[in-house]
């Protein structure tokens, strides 16, 4: 199933870069962030004059790798603004992550930034059939994570009428689908299954729903998830990926024509792949650690930030100037090692689609009883499910043949598990 392709005169600018001209924006664009920073943020001064780099050293992309990487201890070490380019005065807003395994990551906008976030989350959602008079129903949390908002201002960008519902009440939420007639939902997909699940409680078909574009983020999915929301509702479901370090929603976006992985917005961010081991720069078709600098962001700009998702750069299509970048199959720090096999809760999913009666609301149980680890998928049944035994066995069989593990298969009620408003829990380790 694929949408219409977005007219050519609805592209902006930077949509229509040829891939020479983009190359030369980027340089550019890059010598002027590295000496902003380098000028205005202590921490990369110090960083850059421990490797030997002075601004006037980068002369071609290549010089990029360089230069030192930045993680999230870096922002953590540096807490709360000292990552910040301008001054507090200039920063129009902050975004901050939970803080839940430590000191919160702390990122700001100068009222440019916010301008350039909103035309970019615009231009996304352009990307995956919105239009101008769109009613967009967001259920990404608002607050200090980064995807309320940033979904809100680039609908409102676009031209759409916004319904800012964030996250939670599903109830609700299907009251204002239904009666507000959504043509565009934005929210995390393993929230929307639960939404999903909600219409049909209540006997409602989704395909009766005005809704036709998902795009759906901040949580690693899989094709076998597309194909059962775009069965269960008729809809487009289309990925948008962004973090809140490098700007937030809208770094790139899935072109619902061609659904073939997500076109990265270079005009404004720099990928690069590397070895999550070593660090070397891998080419493009290799898979790694997705690294990114930003181009044009003023009060937090970043160099080299390793975001710890993994994918492959391939070449443009729809936006045949940019490059595109696969779904993320996992990140280097949700990685489960099982008796040395390195396993991504997006591998447990795929086969847990592919088993009749199966749903996608599952959890990963790590456990050692006694010398050896131990993995346990806990997966609810589909209401109709009558022989959990076979499921269960088919499904660790899968397991064990596709994915390179032994795990035990749980079966659940429907509705066993808790239900995410935002990012789904996949893994509980009881090690």
């Amino acid at each position: 199933m694929l949408g219409d392709a977005c007219p050519e005169e609805l592209l902006d600018a930077g949509e229509r870069l040829s891939v020479d001209e983009l190359r030369s924006r980027q340089l550019s664009l890059l010598q002027a962030t590295i000496s902003t920073a380098y000028e205005k943020v202590p921490h990369y001064r110090k960083a850059l004059d421990e490797a030997g780099f002075a601004p006037g050293d980068l002369r071609e992309l290549s010089d990029l790798s360089r230069l030192p990487f930045t993680g999230k201890k870096d922002l953590r070490d540096n807490y709360p603004f000292g990552m910040f380019a301008v001054p507090q005065s200039e920063v129009a807003r902050v975004h901050a992550s939970s803080g839940t395994t430590g000191r919160p990551t702390v990122v700001g906008y100068t009222k440019q930034d916010i301008d350039t976030w909103a035309d970019l989350m615009a231009r996304s959602i352009r990307a995956a059939g919105g239009r101008a008079g769109d009613i967009c129903h967001v259920a990404y949390g608002y607050g200090l994570f980064t995807g309320g908002l940033g979904a809100h201002y680039g609908a409102e960008r676009l031209g759409c009428t916004v319904v800012p519902v964030s996250g939670g009440m599903t109830e609700r939420q299907v009251d204002l689908i239904r009666d507000f007639g959504a043509r565009i939902i934005m929210v995390t997909p393993s929230y929307f299954l639960a939404i999903i699940d909600e219409m049909e409680r209540r006997g409602l078909d989704p395909h009766d729903t005005q809704l036709r574009i998902g795009i759906f983020g901040a949580e690693p999915w899989t094709e076998q998830m597309r194909t059962e929301v775009e069965q269960r509702t008729g809809m487009h479901a289309v990925d948008i990926y962004g973090l809140s370090e490098v700007m937030g929603p809208g770094v790139a976006q899935e072109c619902v024509e061609s659904k073939d992985g997500l076109h990265i917005w270079e005009d404004h961010f720099y990928p690069e792949i590397i070895d999550p081991v070593t660090g070397e720069v891998l080419p493009d078709g290799s898979e790694g650690e997705l690294v990114f600098t930003t181009l044009t962001k003023q009060a937090f700009p970043v160099i080299r930030y390793r975001t710890r998702d993994l994918t492959r750069l391939l070449p443009g299509t729809a936006r045949p100037g940019m490059r595109r970048m696969e779904k993320i199959t996992g990140r280097t720090d949700d990685m489960m090692i099982v008796r040395g096999v390195n396993v991504f809760p997006t591998q447990i999913e795929e086969q847990i689609l592919l088993v009749e009666g199966l749903t996608p609301h599952y959890l990963c149980v790590l456990t050692r009883p006694g010398r050896m680890d131990e993995l346990t998928v806990q997966v609810e049944a589909a209401p109709d499910l009558t022989d959990r035994a076979t499921a269960a066995a088919v499904l660790s069989r899968r397991i064990k043949d596709r994915v390179g593990v032994t795990a035990t298969v749980e079966i659940l009620d429907p509705h066993a598990l808790e239900r995410s408003l935002g990012k789904a829990k996949r893994i509980k380790d009881n090690r």
